[in-house]
C-alpha cells in the first residue's frame, strides 16, 4: 500500500484500547510513521549525582527535556547513556 493509501492511527486512550486494537487490526493498512521510539527503564537505580551547574544550562536542560516530553533527570540520563556508548 502507498503512504498516502494507508489510514491514520485511531485515539487510544487507555492500555486495554491499544491492545485490543492491536490484537484485531491489521497495521500493514495504517500509517506507523507517526511512532516515536519508546524508552522503557528496567535496571534498578540506586547511585545520585549531584552537581553544580550554570543556572542558564539547567534551564536549557529543561526546556529541551519538556520539547522531548520527559523529566529533566531521565532526559540528563539519557544523555549519559548515549554519550558513554559511543565508541
Amino acid at each position: 500500500m502507498k503512504k498516502a493509501e494507508l489510514k491514520q492511527m485511531p485515539p487510544l486512550t487507555s492500555d486495554e484500547e491499544a491492545e485490543r486494537f492491536v490484537e484485531e487490526a491489521d497495521l500493514s493498512e495504517y500509517d506507523l510513521s507517526v511512532f516515536k521510539p519508546m524508552r522503557f527503564e528496567f535496571a534498578k537505580k540506586s547511585a545520585v549525582l549531584n552537581m553544580r551547574i550554570p543556572p542558564k544550562l539547567l534551564e536549557a536542560v529543561r526546556r529541551k527535556a519538556q520539547s522531548k516530553g520527559m523529566p529533566v533527570t531521565r532526559y540528563v540520563r539519557m544523555l549519559m547513556e548515549e554519550d558513554v556508548s559511543r565508541q
